[in-house]
Order: C-alpha cells, then sequence, then structure tokens
C-alpha cells in the first residue's frame, strides 16, 4: 500500500490534529486545489449529421456523486472525500458541460445546448451520474493500482411523442498512474472522455435512425 501513501494521507489528515479549534483554523487557511476535466474532441469519422436540435438535461446523481468534492470509496460501502481538493463544480454540472461540448465537437449536430438557453429541442438527452469515484485497493493487495470509475447511464427523448426512444449504459475504468493528485485527475479526465465519446456516437447514431424513420409531420 506503499503506493497510496499520498491519498491515504490526505484521507487521514484532519484526524491527525492534536487541538481541534487549531486544526478548524489552520483547515480554513489552506488553500483549495481546483481540478477540472475536459470535453471529448475525438470521433468517429462517420457518424451520421443531425438536423435535430438536442437538449442535455442537468444530470441526476446520488448524494455521494452531486458535489464539488473527489469522492473516494475505501471499501464498496463507505464514501469518503479528498481534503483540500475539489472540482470546479459539482460532477452533474461538469458532465453537463462536457456532454454539451463533446457533441458540439462532433461536428454532426446542428444544436445542442441546456433547456436554460430557450432551444425547443426534438430530443432531449437524460443522464444519470452512477459512478464517478477513485476506488481504493484491497488492504490486503500490495501495490494495487488506484482504479477511477465513471459510468454513465443515458435515456433519449423524442420531445414530440414524449417517449424514450434508447436507453444504454456506459462505464470506464481507467488505472492512475500514481496517487498524486494531478494523476488522479488525469485518470478521471480519460475515464469520463472515454464514456462521453461512446455516450456522443450512440446518441448521435440512435437519433439519427429514429429521425429517419419517425419523420416529423409538416405544417401545411
Amino acid at each position: 500500500m506503499t503506493r497510496f501513501l499520498p491519498v491515504l494521507a490526505m484521507l487521514g489528515a484532519f484526524g491527525l490534529s492534536g487541538c481541534a479549534g487549531l486544526g478548524t483554523i489552520n483547515r480554513a487557511a489552506t488553500p483549495t486545489d481546483l481540478f477540472t476535466l475536459t470535453p471529448k474532441s475525438t470521433f468517429a469519422s462517420n457518424l451520421p449529421r443531425l438536423q435535430q436540435q438536442i437538449v442535455i438535461e442537468e444530470p441526476t446523481a446520488t448524494a455521494a456523486v452531486d458535489t464539488d468534492q473527489i469522492a473516494v470509496h475505501p471499501t464498496p460501502l463507505q464514501v469518503e472525500y479528498l481534503p483540500r481538493v475539489r472540482w470546479v463544480d459539482r460532477a452533474p454540472l461538469i458532465v453537463q458541460a462536457l456532454m454539451i461540448e463533446s457533441f458540439e465537437n462532433s461536428g454532426k449536430v446542428a444544436a445542442v445546448g441546456r433547456s436554460t438557453v430557450g432551444l425547443r429541442p426534438d430530443y432531449t438527452i437524460v443522464t444519470d451520474v452512477r459512478e464517478f469515484q477513485a476506488n481504493l485497493p484491497a488492504a490486503d493487495v500490495e501495490d494495487a493500482p488506484l482504479e477511477i470509475h465513471v459510468r454513465l447511464n443515458l435515456k433519449i427523448i423524442d420531445s414530440f411523442s414524449d417517449h424514450i426512444i434508447g436507453s444504454n449504459s456506459f462505464g470506464e475504468v481507467v488505472v492512475a498512474q500514481s496517487d498524486e493528485m494531478i494523476d488522479v485527475a488525469a485518470a478521471f479526465d480519460t475515464a469520463l472522455g472515454r464514456a462521453m465519446r461512446k455516450s456522443v456516437e450512440w446518441s448521435i447514431r440512435k437519433i439519427h435512425s429514429h429521425a429517419q424513420a419517425n419523420p416529423r409531420p409538416t405544417l401545411q
């Protein structure tokens, strides 16, 4: 477990203060490091082009995920958060923003955005962030890698009929190169990027095939 001393030290740091009051002051004075993630920009070249408008709703998530704190699971039944480090926003909002940018980067969508920008969507994508955490290795496994787990569950809704036309889950596990926070963040970025690429490509193909089979009625 020597590879995980930085992460384990961060998790245990708040319990080592001999004076609770002094510890609180020290924590308040310690700057917080912020980490961000990046959109996906490379996609399959044979994706069809969509003329339909798409809205990406704010993803849902459990309270353990719906936070700007960086979650670590010491065991499958425990959730802890790394001190003095944060995402730049709540995880669902990060996923929403990066999904929108990734759809735009595909170059295959006529218009995509949030519902708050006034789009009248042809299709709405509803996402549930099921996993967004680092998993510590089992205590009896020496030098096992730190794993980053990201899983997105997507539903595509035809806004005209208000029916779900497709549902799928995209999960990725990436091993961090080390337990230093910069490497942990990079592993999160890789895992989310892979999940988003699969999500965007699947969504575009699903919407295209549905739109081809179900043309909108034209107004006379």
